[in-house]
Formats: C-alpha cells, sequence, structure tokens
C-alpha cells in the first residue's frame, strides 16, 4: 500500500470518527442518520451529474452497497439504543476487518501478504480491546454490534469489487449515496410513520454537516479500495477508533486511561504492519 494510500484512508478515518462524534451529541439516532442521508444525495445528485458514469457490470454492487448501508444504519442504531457508544462502535468496527479480508479473499481473490494479515488481526483485536467488558444485561447491543459488523464487512467487500468494475471511483460513490439516500428516507418512513419529527434547526444542520464528513470519509475509502487490497483498506480505516478516542480525551475531556492506551498501541502497530507490507 502506498503511502498516498495509507494517509488518505487514515484521513478517512478521522473524518469518520468526526461524524460520529456529530452523530453521538443527538437524542434520535435515526432521525440523526436520515438527515444524513439526505444532505448526502443531495451533494451526489449534482457530483453524479458532472463526473462520468460507472460502468453497467458495477451496478449490481452499487445497488446492493446502498441498500446494505441503509440496513447498517438500522442495526447501528439499534445497537445504540441498548449498548454505549464506547462498546458498541469499537465491536462493530473491530469485526469488519477479519470479515472483509475473509470475503474479499473468497469472492475476489483478493488476499494481503502475511504482514497485512498479521496487522489486520492486530487492529480488529485492539478495536474488539477497546471495547471493554460487556456488562450485564448489554448482550443485545453486542449482538446488534456484531450484526452491524457484518453489514459492514459486506457493504465494504462490494464496494471493493464494485468501484474496480465501475472505472470511476467518482461516480460509482455518487450512485452508492443516491441509492443509500433512496433506501433510507422510506425505511425511517416506514419505522416512524409520516408525523413530522420535532427537531431544532441547529439539531438538522449538525446532522447534515455529519452527512457531508462521510461523504468525503467514504469517498476516499472507495478511492483507496480500487488501489489497494480490500481487507487493508478495510482494516486501516477502523483506526476511525483510536481518532475517536482522541478527540474524547483532548476535546469533551473524556478519560484515556491505560487499558485503553496499549490497545490503541496495538492498533498502532496493525498499521504499521498493512502499511509495510507490498
Amino acid at each position: 500500500m502506498s503511502p498516498l494510500i495509507i494517509a488518505l484512508v487514515l484521513g478517512a478515518a478521522m473524518l469518520h470518527a468526526s461524524w460520529n462524534a456529530v452523530l453521538r451529541g443527538g437524542s434520535d439516532r435515526l432521525w440523526a442518520m436520515t438527515v444524513m442521508s439526505v444532505a448526502t444525495s443531495a451533494v451526489a445528485i449534482p457530483w453524479a451529474a458532472l463526473v462520468p458514469a460507472p460502468a453497467p457490470a458495477s451496478w449490481p454492487y452499487l445497488l446492493a452497497s446502498g441498500t446494505l448501508q441503509a440496513a447498517y444504519s438500522y442495526f447501528l442504531v439499534q445497537a445504540y439504543r441498548y449498548g454505549d457508544l464506547a462498546q458498541v462502535y469499537p465491536i462493530a468496527r473491530g469485526t469488519a476487518p477479519l470479515l472483509v479480508t475473509l470475503a474479499a479473499a473468497l469472492l475476489a481473490r483478493d488476499a494481503p501478504a502475511l504482514p497485512g494479515l498479521c496487522g489486520i488481526a492486530l487492529i480488529s483485536a485492539g478495536l474488539i480491546g477497546l471495547s471493554g467488558r460487556i456488562a450485564p444485561g448489554k448482550g443485545r447491543s453486542v449482538v446488534f454490534a456484531i450484526i452491524t459488523g457484518a453489514f459492514i464487512a459486506a457493504y465494504t467487500t462490494l464496494d471493493g469489487i464494485g468501484v474496480r468494475l465501475a472505472g470511476a471511483s467518482g461516480g460509482y460513490t455518487a450512485w452508492m449515496f443516491l441509492v443509500y439516500g433512496v433506501v433510507m428516507v422510506p425505511g425511517y418512513l416506514a419505522l416512524r410513520g409520516p408525523a413530522r419529527p420535532r427537531h431544532t434547526a441547529p439539531e438538522a444542520a449538525r446532522a447534515a454537516a455529519g452527512g457531508l464528513l462521510s461523504l468525503a470519509a467514504y469517498g476516499v475509502v472507495v478511492f483507496a479500495l480500487g488501489r489497494a487490497p480490500i481487507g487493508a483498506v478495510s482494516a486501516l480505516r477502523e483506526t476511525s477508533v483510536v481518532f475517536a478516542g482522541l478527540l474524547g480525551h483532548f476535546w469533551l475531556g473524556e478519560r484515556l486511561t491505560l487499558r485503553r492506551l496499549l490497545f490503541c498501541c496495538v492498533i498502532a502497530a496493525g498499521a504499521a504492519l498493512i502499511g509495510w507490507q507490498k
């Protein structure tokens, strides 16, 4: 993996942590994620009109990815309903890299070298370790978090294959986010009904800003997926948990324990191994 791709994916991880920080402050996460999807679709419409359209062979992957991302959003919201961010997020993100690597090797014959595999294993172990002990009564949140991780693995693998067939990462990303928004809004209405949500304009603006951050973050990831091993990109992106922990410590005054710091070092070692593989 080239230094440029590593830098881009680490930047995307930082953006991912930032939009999750925006999301975590809201009281109605399903509504917030729906607003985020609308914001990304609003940007994706002119974007799709300006860039080359993806090749026809990539459309099944694009449509499936957008749909799976809507399902991922729902299960993530459910996981946060029953568990804390500090536990749910690492489990969901930590299970994805190994699942992505396995799926990419089986479906796309895209397996990283041994150092990359070791790095992926270290990152996954570190992220899951960051989740801490499972408190009594929190088992349901863990189940939803693992299902969320499976959806992350599924759509990341599909995007890794689809963007290579598309011939244009920008067009693929724009149309995929359009599909995501088209699926997300009816899903929200089916779950909540047509009643108008009672939220303030600043809350909507924060959610929309989070959507734009998520669009930028995943756009970079899709670009990288077309140029580097799928499992390695997925694992490196999950260092967003480390950025989230650092943001919480230095900006929000959250406590960063020695145990969490050690697991951050494990993740950093895994990221280094991924960067060293050829």
